[in-house]
């Protein structure tokens, strides 16, 4: 039996067109790789991909800022997402520890995750690499006006 070869990178234009199916995949969002392509090329999100055997299995999302308010630049997870056949391999650890090295390479001490309240299989997964549940809310609200989604 041959080891699976297992690799977690950076993200490339070049894989816009993975980036685009998984995130259809994860979040119900239809994008094209032409739109994958250029909010990579254009935002400092940092955005990492699983490959297994040569296939694009998975990715991980996140972001930094720095505020007057805080001494430290705090990150956030936004997204972590493996197809459900390579789950049980090791490589949502191994995206983890590659986007938790990215974001202390740009001076983040602390980062935070966000996800559904009731995913308590992505919350439980989280725990594992030691994140702790906050008793924070989050709050969301549409603002009216130019929709961010492309005109037709």
């Amino acid at each position: 039996m041959t080891e699976a070869k297992k690799e977690v990178r950076r993200a490339y234009i070049h894989d816009a067109e993975d980036l685009a199916r998984l995130n259809e995949v994860f979040n119900g969002v239809v994008m094209t790789p032409e739109e994958v392509r250029d909010s990579l090329l254009r935002s400092n999100e940092l955005v990492a991909i699983a490959v297994l055997n040569g296939n694009t299995v998975g990715y991980a999302c996140a972001q930094y800022f720095e505020s007057f308010c805080y001494h430290e630049k705090h990150g956030y997870l936004t997204e972590m997402f493996i197809e459900e056949s390579a789950r049980g391999r090791g490589l949502a650890t191994m995206l983890m520890a590659h986007i938790e090295d990215e974001l202390r390479t740009r001076g983040v001490s602390e980062v935070s995750v966000l996800t559904g309240a009731d995913n308590e299989i992505a919350i439980k997964a989280y725990e594992r690499f030691q994140y702790v549940r906050q008793a924070d809310a989050v709050l969301q609200k549409t603002l009216p006006g130019k929709s961010s989604k492309p005109s037709e």
